[in-house]
């Protein structure tokens, strides 16, 4: 079953560890389709999140974690890798799920690599997205939380938060 917007319509703390076990899929322009399992997400949770891109307030590359529930958020970071994003909650509260890794991609710029995901996903909504979306297949993981990775210039008290999500299963 494809998620539709109403599941991204949730706080970002109650969406990511439940995004972990679906499968994220992509369809490339020759038809075929690749279907991962997601492995790993973190959530960003607002202005108030140090360690949130929307912690500065809306800037020309946050707009978009201000938009509708099951909006792409799509950016780079070391100027090689593309990180892939899900906004969550009401439009204008800046939440968003990092997908870590899936299938056999562990880290967030190997999985938009091995799937082609680029810039050109930014701003698209997930729900209706025709190359690519996510879906629930019934799988149930049992998740273990951790704290987030390479966020340590937002301090101690956001990069302890365990807002990772694994699943132990896999």
């Amino acid at each position: 079953m494809k998620l539709g917007s109403e599941f991204f319509d949730r706080d970002v703390l109650s969406v990511a560890p439940e995004l972990v076990g679906k499968l994220l899929v992509r369809k490339f322009d020759d038809g075929s389709i690749i279907k991962l399992r997601i492995k790993e997400t973190e959530a960003y949770r607002g202005e108030e999140d140090k360690a949130c891109h929307a912690s500065k307030g809306r800037t020309p590359r946050t707009s978009v974690m201000y938009n509708n529930p099951g909006s792409i958020y799509i950016y780079l970071i070391y100027g090689m890798y593309w990180m892939l994003n899900i906004v969550t909650e009401k439009e204008n509260i800046p939440q968003a799920v990092l997908l870590r890794a899936a299938g056999d991609f562990n880290g967030p710029g190997k999985l938009t690599k091995a799937m082609k995901i680029t810039k050109d996903f930014n701003n698209l909504d997930i729900s209706d997205c025709p190359q690519m979306w996510i879906e629930d297949d019934g799988y149930s993981p049992k998740i273990k939380t951790l704290t987030r990775v390479g966020i340590d210039y937002a301090g101690i008290e956001w990069a302890s938060k365990p807002w990772r999500f694994v699943d132990k299963k896999i």
